[in-house]
């Protein structure tokens, strides 16, 4: 006789996982979550959430090949949050609030412990974005993936009152405020293993850029979940419109919030994470292709027409911002007056 187990599929262990993130789970629960694990389905109630005629609005996303690093490095604690910011940064550029969440944890033979510390990682950023996680699936595909390589996907939804969604009105002379990003996020890491193996540094060396830790661990940072700091500015009425710094990098991300027949003009440098300069020098990338690969150390970007109120309305939240640039009449997207070696 054949089992599943013979198979490759342990069943055991999936039960075993999910008892092993019961815990962590329960700690991102929030108002309008009905149930809990273990139903078909998960259900929510937006009028228990304090919503009157909301909208809807969800999206997805993975971490891409950030999780090469993870495997090949055995750091797996923080790439589940990455996960969870992915998400939840683009839906609070749309005036938002991030409500739940579900993964999708996909390997060929489970291994729960390491497993168990993706999820811890992804309800902590649920955690900290107020959103919580309210299921998933746990695939065990034997024969898909190489040995102890996983693949992970995460889905949001969130909720806005009707009339608050952003963008709002953007117009020429707005502020364009900067938030730092805490490294390379999770864009451009087949441009960063590339560049890894061109240089001959391994996971477990030291990062030339981060004195006192590991290349794996510098570049393992998670991404920053900006949902606190931008609702609240949206709450108060002082964003007019908000770009999370992705995939594309700033001309690729900051022309999605503008409205025909304006440009974002980007002429005024910000303190650049060394992780870039590094990667520039040692890559021999050039500035636009770093521009366009990556954050550049500005993780989310906001519009605003009063900047001196959205900074100190930051600042309370201890959120740092740095003025990048304006909105100006004209088109192409968005224009660039930064000096050459911007990131050093």
């Amino acid at each position: 006789m054949v089992s599943y187990r013979d198979a490759g599929v342990d069943i055991e262990a999936g039960d075993a996982l999910v008892e092993a993130i019961k815990p962590a789970v329960a700690l991102t629960r929030r108002p309008g979550v009905m149930g809990g694990l273990g139903g078909f389905g998960a259900l929510f109630d937006l009028k228990a959430a304090g919503f009157a005629d909301p909208v809807l609005v969800s999206c997805t996303d993975g971490v891409g090949t950030k999780l090469m690093v993870a495997i090949e490095s055995g750091l797996h604690d923080q790439v589940g949050t990455d996960l969870v910011a992915m998400c939840v940064n683009d839906l609070v550029v749309q005036g938002a609030e991030p409500l739940f969440f579900l993964d999708y944890f996909a390997t060929g033979k489970l291994a729960v412990a390491d497993a168990a510390r993706v999820v811890h990682g992804i309800a902590e950023g649920c955690r900290l974005s107020g959103c919580a996680l309210v299921g998933g699936e746990t695939a065990e595909m034997p024969g898909m993936y190489a040995a102890g390589h996983y693949d992970l996907a995460g889905f949001a939804v969130g909720a806005a009152e009707r009339g608050a969604l952003l963008p709002g009105v953007v117009s020429a002379g707005d502020v364009l405020l900067g938030l730092p990003a805490s490294g390379v996020h999770s864009n451009g890491f087949s441009l960063v293993r590339r560049i890894c193996s061109i240089a001959r540094v391994g996971w477990g060396d030291a990062a030339p850029w981060s004195p006192g830790e590991s290349v794996a661990a510098a570049l393992m940072a998670p991404t920053r979940l900006y949902v606190k700091q931008v609702l609240a500015l949206h709450r108060a009425g002082l964003v007019q419109a908000a770009a999370h710094i992705t995939g594309g990098g700033l001309p690729g991300n900051l022309p999605r919030v503008l409205p025909e027949g304006l440009v974002a003009v980007v002429d005024r440098a910000w303190p650049v994470p060394p992780v870039f300069g590094w990667l520039a020098h040692a890559g021999q990338v050039g500035a636009e292709e770093l521009l366009r690969v990556f954050n550049c150390g500005i993780g989310m970007v906001l519009v605003v027409s009063d900047p001196q109120a959205a900074m100190a309305a930051l600042a309370e939240l201890g959120e740092t911002a740095y003025p990048i640039g304006r909105v100006e009449a004209g088109q192409g997207g968005v224009r660039f007056g930064l000096p050459d070696v911007w990131w050093a």
